[in-house]
């Protein structure tokens, strides 16, 4: 009984070394599980769930190449949550992750299957909407800006009004530019709006 259980758990599939005698496949098959957990680990935020900082370069890199290939634009957006570090120092770092977490629950939802959120770091966010001209991605960010500002985190010590400050632009096929200028030329735009007096959205004047 003991040979033929054996054998049952050498037969669970090949060997992804392709060695017909393998050994030891439940701990290969082990490894490989634990290798796609880290990989999901490096591509997710673990406090958001959102996208990571490091994921962002490669999606916008991805992204900015189909609008090379497609001539679909992409839009990007930039945010930062207004005078945040005020949260942290009136109630603390848990009540400040857990307005992060609620701003990434709101973005999630808001979002549509094929945009990719990113949390960028700290309190700032990305947004990488395919296919979108600039007059549809401020109109998203608008949109973004009123859910945020309307929804308001209830927490132990008080009920905290959230807002936001946007920056917009969109890449165009045929523009020689890239994935760092790009965003630098996002994060202008945000800088403006926070200058601006916060809360707002700010971006290119010229038509998609």
């Amino acid at each position: 009984m003991i040979g033929k259980q054996s054998d049952k758990n050498t037969a669970v599939g090949p060997c992804p070394a392709g060695d017909d005698k393998c050994t030891n496949l439940p701990e290969v098959q082990r490894l490989q599980e634990e290798v796609k957990r880290l990989a999901a680990l490096v591509r997710t935020d673990a406090l958001t769930g959102l996208y990571s900082f490091r994921y962002f370069y490669q999606a916008l890199s991805l992204e900015m190449e189909r609008t090379r290939r497609s001539g679909q634009p992409t839009s990007l957006i930039m945010l930062d949550l207004d005078h945040f570090k005020a949260v942290n120092d009136a109630f603390g770092h848990e009540v400040g992750n857990a307005v992060l977490s609620h701003i990434s629950s709101l973005i999630s939802q808001t979002v549509r299957r094929l945009d990719i959120p990113c949390r960028y770091g700290g309190e700032e966010f990305t947004i990488i909407l395919p296919d979108t001209s600039l007059e549809q991605g401020v109109r998203f960010a608008n949109r973004l800006r009123l859910i945020i500002e309307n929804s308001p985190l209830k927490t132990r010590e008080a009920l905290l009004g959230i807002e936001a400050s946007f920056g917009v632009d969109v890449f165009i096929k045929g523009e020689e530019l890239l994935e760092r200028e790009f965003l630098e030329r996002v994060d202008s735009f945000l800088y403006l709006a926070k200058q601006g007096g916060r809360n707002r959205v700010c971006h290119s004047s010229t038509d998609d």
